[in-house]
Order: C-alpha cells, then structure tokens, then sequence
C-alpha cells in the first residue's frame, strides 16, 4: 500500500460528516469531498483535499468525484458514506426510549418517501462500490465505512425510514464476504446522538454517558474503520452511542 492515503468522503458539508471529514485529513488522508452544497468544497479548501457539488442520487456526480479523486491523487483508499435522516428530527427529543406520547406518521408517509430513503441510504452506496471496488483491487485493498445509524438495530418511531439502513447492513456483509479476499472491506457506523441535538433533561440523564457525541468523536471511530488497523474487521456494525442501546449482540 502507498504511504498516501486517500478518502472518497459523501455527505460531508455540515453535522457528522463533516465532523468526519476533519478527522480524517487530521489523520493524514487526503480528502475528496462531495455534498449537494458549496459547503463541501469551502470544507475541503480549508483542509487541502478537493471538493465537489453534487447528488449521491446521481451516478454520474458519484463517477465524476471518482475521476476528479484519480486525477488529483491516483488512488482511493477509503469510502465514507454518510447521509442523514428522512423525515426530520423532533425539536425537543424527550426520551431516548419508547415514548408512548409520540403519535407521529408511519402508515401516512408516501411511497415515495420510502423509495427515496432506499435510494439515499442503501443504493448511493452500491453505486460507490460498484465504481471504487475495481479500483481497490487493483491498487490491493481498502475500506468502505457506511455512517448507518443506532436506529437501525433498535428502531424508533421518530426515525422510521432508519429501519432501511438494515438493508445496507445486509448489503455490507454480503460484501464484505465476496471482497474481504481482496483485502477490501465494508463497516457501519452507527452512531447515536450528537452534539447538534437538543435532547430533555430526561433524555441526556437516560444515555449512561449522560451526554450526546460530539462530532470529532464519531469521526475518529471513522478513522479507526477506515485504517489498516481495522482491516480484519469486515460486515460489521460497530454502535457509536454512548451505550444507549440496550441489547447484548
């Protein structure tokens, strides 16, 4: 492998993939940026890597970040993928649990609302992965890290299009099975809640760490699974979350 270490990075343009973004390039990856704002390119300016506007919806916006990432650096070394929550986030989060007041929508959200989350949270990266896995092969490895979500394995009633995210966990095992002897392999982060939530008294007492994340906390558990020293980890979902969720796996 090269001593240059290079990161294909979506969804970075503010929150926790930008918080893994810094964390990255602190670590020593050059970094490539893409979100559907300017945001990600005033990012990537500030920390010497390239940026690009663009829709991970998109794949010709995806093959076009590929490209401009070869033709800066030469190789790719690690895959984030983050992308946020469907639906919105409560303005006051109450509880971290089951809350039995919280009447809102699951049998009212439109199709298409359930076909897009699809497309946002599991398709985009196979779409990635089908255009950076021969390039790994070639070059002999590297890593993909999906920021997946708590949710996923516990579901929650304000967070119904998370319950897809087990889609790509699906996804990321069958991968990691068919590329690991390549030296290539695929994780989901997942972290729980962070600093640019405003959780209850009730809420933050109620999380054993008694706070949320910060962002350059989840982006450092995104270094360590992008890193040769996680490298026989592959099909995972590694939990962020403060220990918040309850079962034992």
């Amino acid at each position: 492998m090269s001593d240059l270490k290079v990161a294909l990075m979506t969804g970075t343009g503010q929150g926790i993939g930008k918080g893994c973004a810094i964390e990255m390039a602190k670590a020593g990856y050059k970094v490539s940026l893409m979100s559907p704002s300017t945001r990600s390119k005033d990012l990537a300016e500030e920390l010497g890597g390239i940026g690009c506007q663009g829709s991970v919806l998109d794949t010709s916006d995806l093959q076009k970040m590929v490209d401009a990432t070869l033709e800066a650096y030469g190789r790719i070394d690690a895959v984030v993928s983050n992308m946020g929550h469907g639906g919105g986030v409560p303005e006051t989060i109450k509880t971290v649990g089951f809350d039995p007041d919280y009447d809102g929508p699951l049998l009212e959200l439109p199709d298409t609302l359930w076909h897009e989350s699809l497309d946002m949270y599991v398709l985009n990266v196979v779409k990635l992965a089908r255009i950076v896995t021969p390039i790994m092969i070639k070059q002999g490895g590297g890593s993909f890290v999906n920021i997946s979500s708590m949710n996923t394995v516990e579901p929650r009633a304000p967070y119904p299009m998370s319950m897809l995210r087990g889609a790509l966990h699906s996804f990321s095992k069958l991968f990691g099975d068919r590329y690991a002897r390549h030296n290539i392999n695929m994780n989901n982060l997942m972290p729980g809640f962070c600093e640019n939530v405003n959780l209850s008294e009730f809420a933050q007492r109620s999380i054993p760490a008694q706070r949320p994340a910060s962002f350059a906390e989840i982006g450092k558990a995104c270094v360590f699974l992008a890193s040769e020293a996680a490298r026989y980890i592959n099909g995972q979902n590694i939990l962020s979350d403060g220990g918040m969720n309850r079962a034992v796996r």
